[in-house]
């Protein structure tokens, strides 16, 4: 009998046949009028025993309401009945009717309204206290009630992603992509990759396929993933492994640097930007784009030759003689025709081809593989030289002049003159400290453009720049200091800008008209720059007017609670266009930033654009309101649920939900459209205010729902909702998501970024910078005329001892300096905050000194102390503050 009963229960729940399911909704009080729609079903009949009904209609003096279905689809798939609970005067919201069931029933503290099924005769109030009493947590409670979340804790959780390492000078596109043979790839050697950009070099001797070189050190792949790897110093990108095969030890040294000239910032000249962007993936050109690439393809001067420095000293460590064993770099598998010169150590397609140049002892070596038997302390010196694409024989003959060490040192030094326009940061944590610088170098890296003064092309690992990606990169930019550099590269979109405003260079991508303009209102907020700003300004307005213009072709009559009055198209690679809340969030924000000046200005067209600008934002919240009834709830961790919304106007529900026929697979997850894109980004643009009700119910089902680790799948850095955690000052959680995700996606030894969880896209430098920019929002972050100190920090970062400093970081309020010193076994905590530009004060300052142990001061000097949030307030700020907290 139980095996018939459960024969039938799977043939009704997959056979895809209709069936029906009455349900009863009881309100915490009396909702008033309202109706009930229904998708993919019928309605049969409402009753209730206090107030009136007519058809679909309602008007309940009481707090509950009999709703019969007919032709109800609630088979699992698409097109399942959907019904919507539209009020007048309480919160409207829908579900999916095969949701409703007694054991978890559908409870909405926030709207005070449950769905039950027709007979259960419990209360709003009575099933409130069944869902509460089960004592059942959402994934922030329990991250909450936890540790707060180190590097080391979360690199014991998920995934390791050892990344290939880029070589290169910066502004030049010509760079080398090195990979070792490591437990989390596939080589069965050493891998040299030359770069143009984004794009493998092609020579005519690779049969135009992709050039790659191999060589090895060591006996070859074993059992053991023996391999150490770093940069110099932790952070220039300079590049050290360290083999042990038994008692044979390998330490490399690679860099990249010129031929014949010196590499110093003045002999720098770069590689134009239209040049580079021709060899960027996802790069689209206009026509007159097009005639201006051939033009600088014909006046471009190349400069001296981009060699690649590879030196190894290979030493016996043990106590009796042991071979080691080289390998010199060979051109691709095998099958492409080159020859190796066993006079001069010279690998070329042809004598005036000559690729590498490898050498042992200085010597040529006499032959392409060696086998060598090294005395117990012997040393021997494998070197070679790399160059980017084939030279000629006379050049070639040059390489081995050039001494190694004073290549090395030159380019230590010019990696290092760059670091000192940046401000200095030392933190508690090395790891968090070297990361910042070495992400620095790393923007610039691929950073292309012509030095000193040309516009440059902030790329984003492979890909040109792109409106959203490169936002990051300009504003750390800024915050470390660099405006120059972020103004020059703020100059790429407007130089690429559209005769008819629209800013839109990379794959059809909608979205980057926005987004340059909120960077231009950043960029203004950080420096003031007004001059330039009024140089710019025609084209700014053109922007501006293209935007208003957009939204004018969508104040449609069918719109209307459907997006009316919203800009469509796509923001990311799926070919979703709509109108979609992230889409509009950013061009809000961009239209907001721009009206900021123009109102700092005196400018007349402040006033037109601030009246559409608010228009704007109503016209978004009314679609989300809308957008929020009618797309079904979700159950959250703690038993109860939460109203959703899709990333489009058009979309029933969440992508994810699968809620109608269709393909939601994309980059590796079914959360792409929602979780990285969606609705949470109109908390971010400033739509909603962080503190909104709804932008707290968004952030909470996006940790339940589209979350692992409190990190976003497949591009974990596209996801805002960390930005919010910081805002917020949800401090455990903002760390869990902060350390997951970073030990996740970096390299933990280059520091190096993926772009995707699944290995796609190396030295991705929007996701690099997104870290950074929220290490930076970790130590400060500018609230309105208030500024944040350490308003997310870890705890143990306050340890006895512990130090952090900052000087010359870059804000909203000019340059700051702020130096933390723990003396904690004294009982003492000092913190000094001085704010160097005395125009642009903060009103207040607000810093959070997180006691280790949990501890509350007992005395503060400098400030008023709030116990419950560990900060000390500084009212009135005069641009200095000395703070002291006894414990």
């Amino acid at each position: 009998m139980k095996i018939l009963i459960a024969v039938i229960v799977f043939i009704s729940f997959f056979s895809g046949k209709a069936f029906s399911q009455d349900f009863v909704i009881r309100w915490k009080d009396a909702p008033g009028k309202g109706c009930i729609k229904v998708r993919n079903g019928n309605l049969l009949r409402l009753k209730t025993s206090e107030g009136r009904i007519d058809l679909n209609n309602f008007n309940l003096k009481g707090n509950s309401l009999q709703v019969f279905m007919a032709d109800s689809h609630n088979d699992i798939g698409p097109n399942a009945t959907v019904v919507t609970v539209e009020l007048e005067k309480q919160k409207s919201f829908s579900f999916f009717l095969r949701d409703v069931q007694g054991e978890y029933p559908i409870c909405i503290p926030n709207y005070g309204v449950a769905v039950l099924p027709i007979d259960d005769e419990r209360d709003y109030s009575r099933v409130l206290h069944d869902v509460l009493i089960k004592k059942a947590f959402n994934k922030v409670d329990i991250i909450n009630r936890g540790e707060e979340m180190s590097f080391e804790a979360a690199a014991s959780l998920v995934r390791k992603m050892d990344v290939p390492i880029w070589l290169g000078i910066g502004r030049d596109m010509r760079i080398f992509e090195l990979e070792d043979e490591l437990e989390t790839n596939n080589l069965e050697c050493k891998m040299i990759r030359p770069r143009l950009s984004g794009t493998p070099v092609r020579i005519a001797e690779s049969n135009n396929q992709d050039l790659f070189y191999r060589y090895a050190l060591g006996r070859g792949v074993g059992v053991r993933n023996n391999v150490k790897r770093s940069l110099d110093e932790g952070i220039l990108p300079i590049y050290h492994t360290i083999m042990q095969d038994d008692d044979i030890l390998y330490k490399t040294t690679s860099f990249v640097s010129y031929g014949s000239t010196d590499l110093t910032l003045e002999n720098l000249k770069g590689t134009d930007f239209y040049i580079s962007d021709k060899y960027s993936p996802g790069r689209v050109f206009t026509e007159e784009q097009k005639e201006k690439l051939k033009e600088k393809e014909k006046s471009e001067d190349v400069q001296d030759d981009i060699i690649l420095y590879s030196r190894t000293w290979i030493e016996n460590s043990g106590n009796v003689p042991r071979y080691a064993w080289v390998k010199a770099p060979q051109v691709g598998n095998g099958n492409w025709k080159y020859f190796y010169d066993v006079k001069t150590g010279a690998s070329a397609f042809s004598e005036n081809r000559i690729f590498c140049i490898s050498k042992i002892n200085n010597q040529p070596m006499p032959n392409e593989e060696m086998a060598m038997l090294l005395l117990p302390g012997q040393k021997v010196c494998f070197e070679f030289r790399l160059s980017h694409t084939p030279i000629s024989k006379e050049k070639a003959s040059q390489l081995f002049s050039y001494s190694f060490d004073n290549k090395y040192d030159e380019c230590k030094a010019f990696w290092h003159s760059k670091l000192e326009k940046a401000a200095k940061i030392r933190l508690p944590e090395p790891r968090i400290q070297n990361m910042i610088s070495a992400g620095l170098l790393h923007l610039d890296l691929i950073t292309y453009g012509k030095e000193p003064d040309g516009t440059l092309a902030a790329n984003v690992g492979i890909y040109s720049p792109i409106g959203t990606e490169s936002s990051s990169i300009i504003q750390f930019y800024l915050s470390m200091g660099w405006v120059d550099e972020a103004k020059r590269a703020l100059m790429y979109f407007f130089d690429t800008q559209q005769d008819n405003g629209l800013i839109a260079n990379y794959s059809g991508y909608m979205v980057e008209t926005g987004a340059v303009l909120w960077n231009v209102g950043e960029y203004f907020r950080y420096t003031n720059d007004t001059e330039w700003i009024l140089k710019l300004m025609p084209k700014i307005l053109k922007s501006c007017d293209y935007l208003m213009k957009w939204r004018d072709e969508n104040k449609r009559k069918d719109l209307v609670g459907k997006g009316y009055g919203m800009i469509d198209g796509k923001v990311a690679d799926p070919e979703d266009n709509f109108h979609q809340f992230m889409l509009n969030g950013y061009s809000y924000m961009g239209l907001k930033r721009i009206v900021e000046i123009l109102d700092l200005l005196n400018k007349p067209e402040a006033d037109k654009y601030n009246e559409e600008l608010l228009q704007w934002r109503k016209d978004i919240k009314e679609a989300l309101t809308t957008s929020l009834e009618l797309s079904p709830v979700v159950p959250l961790g703690n038993g109860m649920w939460s109203p959703t919304a899709p990333p489009w106007t058009e979309a029933g529900s969440p992508r994810a939900l699968c809620q109608t026929v269709g393909s939601f697979w994309s980059h590796g997850t079914f959360t792409i459209a929602d979780g990285l894109l969606g609705p949470l980004y109109l908390v971010f643009c400033e739509v909603l205010d962080i503190s909104d009700d709804v932008s707290k119910m968004l952030l909470d089902y996006h940790r339940e729902l589209f979350y692992q680790g409190n990190s976003a799948f497949s591009q974990p850095y596209y996801s805002v909702h960390n930005w919010c955690q910081a805002k917020l000052g949800m401090v455990k959680p903002f760390l869990n998501t902060y350390y997951t995700t970073v030990a996740a996606t970096a390299d933990r030894q280059t520091y190096s970024f993926w772009e995707h969880l699944y290995k796609m896209t190396p030295h991705k430098t929007h996701e690099e910078a997104n870290f950074l920019m929220d290490t930076r929002r970790m130590l400060y972050m500018e609230n309105g005329d208030t500024l944040d100190v350490f308003k997310v920090i870890p705890r143990k970062w306050i340890q006895n001892g512990k130090e952090i400093c900052m000087k010359n970081v870059n804000s909203y309020f000019g340059k700051l300096d702020i130096e933390m010193k723990s003396m904690l076994n004294d009982g003492i905590v000092n913190v000094d905050i001085e704010c160097l530009d005395s125009k642009r004060l903060p009103s207040t300052v607000k810093v959070r000194i997180p006691h280790p142990e949990y501890q509350k001061a007992i005395k503060v000097e400098g400030g008023i102390y709030d116990p419950e949030n560990e900060t000390v307030i500084v009212n009135n700020f005069q641009g200095k503050a000395l703070i002291r907290l006894y414990f």
